[in-house]
C-alpha cells in the first residue's frame, strides 16, 4: 500500500511540474543566423 502511495505522489508531483513548464512556456531568444561550420575528418 505504501508503494502505491508513494506511485501516486511521484506521479502527481511529475504532472505539477508538467503544467509548470507548460504554464511558463519556452524561454524566450533567438538563434543564430549563422550555420554551425564543421569539417569532414580526413582519412587515411
Amino acid at each position: 500500500m505504501r508503494a502505491l502511495a508513494a506511485a501516486a505522489i511521484g506521479l502527481a508531483a511529475a504532472f505539477a511540474l508538467v503544467l509548470t513548464v507548460t504554464a511558463l512556456g519556452a524561454p524566450g531568444g533567438k538563434t543564430s543566423p549563422k550555420p554551425l561550420l564543421t569539417t569532414v575528418p580526413e582519412h587515411p
